[in-house]
């Protein structure tokens, strides 16, 4: 071979090479965003990983590297809480083994990456429940422990309620045993952290014996809940569970309400035959009534009386603990370029509730752009445990369900809606989630959650290279 050839050879090779690289790198910065769509942020690469050595190698590598980490599971946050531009997108979904079930001491230990039905199903044969998740089982345990969601039951409420220890991946890539006995400053900041402290990689849960319910349902006027919801459940030891509904639809806007309590069976040898995880079959239905709702006021008359008829339709019947627990959602999936639906969750002391419906009604009834599809109702209990604790009362959450335009102009409205919202909220002792979009202002953030300096203060104290980031931290404290 003349030495022109090897020359060409060689410039070949690495202009080959060159693109290579360069094109790697153009798939490696991907465009991603969560649930709502409204916050695309361009991330450097996504990783994904079954090991523990792994994850630890990624973390060890984007320290090198002065890279930040973004911790995902579902993603169904809606402001970025899983996002960082430019940084790595570690995604969990394939962390996701159950490790040990003490049926003894019904607790069960899981990678973070397994989600609530994975859970419901490897435990519904030993006669075991959850006793907390959300009402829909689809998150991963991981990202609902860094919400700390709540859900239907009456008697643990917040997620933290049923958590025994989590070791957690901290930004030196040390593993530590977090509980309320080892490394107890922490546990109160992992549990509603936001994925800021670490990565969740294990978790152990109390769990609870599965029942069986019958459904019992009811409808009034709004300004009799909060007194039914004190006599008629918080002192009948037989509710286990509760939802509620308030109506959007022009008729009767935030006036009528009805309820699905359940109680606990007098007869439980029945629940054998009412065990069998249930799926979801009738789809078509509700998401044609709910596409109905997203149009025009007549569409919103349809779906409340619907929903109501069929919830009527529940009395007496029974249900297990398990299956109260794995609410439809597919009937919820939209898919329109120009337009998406967030949720926002506002939390008032039961005595509040009429009152703050009243103003609730005086801000929304000429808002005729927002359009506001459905609003459940959920009992939380007093518990501050959480450094960002939504819960500093007995309280109702209220989750709103709007349907809103993917423009600037839309984002702005919205905007306007939303903390017009949040200032009647807090106005009445209450506060708001924080997995949604960054409407709020820092200034409604730190009056909803006082110790928002301290979790902040010691982001930085055990964090303090920022390796690990979101779109929250860099909105409200960067």
């Amino acid at each position: 071979m003349n030495k022109s050839r090897i020359l060409f050879s060689v410039i070949y090779i690495v202009l080959f090479v060159a693109s290579y690289t360069l094109f790697q790198t153009k798939q490696a910065t991907q465009l991603v965003e969560d649930s709502g769509g409204l916050l695309p942020v361009k991330m450097k690469s996504i990783e994904s990983t079954r090991k523990v050595e792994d994850i630890q190698r990624i973390v060890q590598e984007a320290s090198h590297n002065k890279e930040t980490i973004s911790i995902a599971g579902m993603q169904h946050s809606q402001g970025g809480q899983t996002l960082y531009p430019n940084g790595i997108l570690l995604d969990m979904k394939g962390y996701n083994k159950i490790l040990e079930l003490d049926e003894k001491n019904k607790m069960i230990t899981v990678q973070s990456g397994v989600t609530w039905a994975d859970i419901q199903s490897y435990i519904n044969p030993y006669g075991l429940s959850l006793k907390v998740s959300q009402s829909q089982n689809i998150f991963t345990v991981g990202g609902s422990l860094s919400v700390n969601v709540h859900g239907r039951n009456i008697e643990y409420t917040s997620l933290i309620d049923t958590v025994e220890s989590i070791r957690l991946l901290n930004a030196d890539g040390e593993i530590l045993h977090v509980s309320r006995k080892e490394n107890a400053e922490l546990f109160p900041l992992v549990i509603g952290g936001y994925g800021l402290f670490g990565i969740i990689l294990d978790v152990t849960l109390h769990l609870t014996d599965d029942e069986l319910y019958q459904i019992r349902t009811n409808s009034f006027a709004f300004d009799e809940y909060s007194s039914y919801f004190r006599e008629q459940i918080l002192q009948d030891k037989r509710v286990k569970m509760h939802l509620a509904r308030i109506s959007v639809a022009p008729n009767n806007f935030l006036e009528d309400m009805y309820v699905t309590d359940y109680y606990l069976a007098d007869n439980q040898s029945l629940l054998e035959s009412h065990s069998k995880l249930k799926r979801e079959t009738i789809i078509a239905i509700p998401k044609f009534f709910l596409g109905l709702s997203r149009i025009n006021d007549w569409g919103k008359n349809i779906f409340w009386n619907t929903q109501e008829s069929y919830n009527q339709k529940l009395e007496d019947t029974y249900i297990s603990r398990n299956n109260v627990m794995r609410s439809e959602s597919a009937f919820m999936e939209y898919d329109n370029h120009s337009k998406t639906e967030v949720l926002q969750e506002y939390f008032i002391p039961i005595d509040e509730f009429s009152t703050y419906i009243e103003d609730l009604r005086d801000i929304l009834k000429d808002e005729q752009d927002f359009n506001l599809l459905n609003i459940t109702i959920r009992y939380v209990k007093k518990n501050e445990e959480a450094v960002m604790s939504y819960s500093k009362d007995d309280m109702f959450a209220l989750v709103l369900l709007v349907n809103q335009g993917t423009d600037e102009e839309s984002m702005q409205e919205t905007t306007r809606v939303v903390r017009s919202i949040i200032d009647i909220t807090l106005a009445h002792d209450g506060s708001y989630y924080l997995p949604y979009y960054h409407f709020p202002t820092r200034e409604q953030l730190i009056e909803a959650y006082p110790r928002t300096e301290e979790f902040f203060y010691m982001k930085e104290k055990y964090d303090p290279e920022n390796k690990f980031m979101n779109m929250f931290y860099k909105e409200y404290h960067q």
